[in-house]
């Protein structure tokens, strides 16, 4: 995408905004100069810098634990028919189950803190990954790994040099594809037990102080944080899967 693009989608954006604060004249629907201000008071004060920080720690800690577990379990089980009919079963009964059902759950056991927000925003993550990665390995055709065995290539020299590489995009277009959702289940997660997030910052300011202007720029935040980890996603897909853009 093209900065210019980027830009007048901002743009727009602001404008519909701005006119739908005009034309509603309600308090619940503050201007973007309104917010922005906010925004900016909020940042130089640190207090809207500090819950940012707080929830962007839990995504990429969930992040960094789904991939480390994920992706190596879906190229075995892309590798192997024996391990993927033993497993499959439970991944088909568990994957379509909406992972925020287990916020109460999770939080029963693990109490209060970064460790349950984390496990649940890591559910998600790692069911994408898993399926996609398993799918990707599963898809390498056989003339390919038999013409790698045919040059002396064990098991450990395939994963690297065949399963790793080509399973490499389904990773990154796992966690593209997952960003909004965990997002979305970080606001969810952090409405209990914690004071920490910009979860916690929107739902103070808007259903307690009725400050609505802080409760939109915690909602901009939230937003720019999910745009910086997709983007972010599509810079490390340029620099570790160059024939991709090929």
């Amino acid at each position: 995408m093209k900065r210019r693009d980027l830009f007048l989608a901002v743009l727009v954006l602001i404008i519909v905004w701005q006119v739908a604060a005009m034309v509603v004249q309600r308090p619940i629907l503050p201007s973007p100069i309104e917010v922005s201000k906010i925004f900016v008071t909020d940042l130089e004060n640190g207090q809207l810098a500090q819950h940012f920080v707080a929830s962007l720690w839990r995504v990429l800690a969930s992040t960094f634990l789904a991939i480390a577990l994920a992706a190596p379990l879906g190229l075995l089980l892309g590798q192997s028919k024996r391990f993927n009919n033993i497993f499959s079963p439970m991944m088909y009964l568990l994957y379509p189950i909406p992972k925020v059902v287990f916020v109460p759950i999770v939080l029963l056991f693990f109490g209060i803190g970064d460790f349950p927000k984390i496990i649940i925003i890591f559910l998600i993550l790692f069911f994408q990954v898993l399926v996609l990665v398993r799918d990707r390995a599963a898809s390498i055709h056989p003339e390919l790994i038999q013409s790698v065995r045919s040059l002396g290539a064990g098991r450990r020299a395939l994963f690297r040099f065949v399963y790793l590489p080509a399973s490499l995009p389904a990773i990154l277009t796992a966690l593209r594809q997952s960003v909004g959702t965990a997002v979305a289940v970080l606001y969810i997660a952090e409405l209990f037990a914690t004071q920490k997030g910009l979860g916690y910052y929107i739902y103070y300011n808007g259903s307690t102080l009725f400050n609505y202007p802080a409760m939109y720029a915690g909602i901009v935040a939230l937003s720019l944080m999910g745009l910086g980890l997709y983007f972010s996603v599509d810079w490390i897909e340029r620099r570790v899967c160059p024939w991709q853009q090929a």
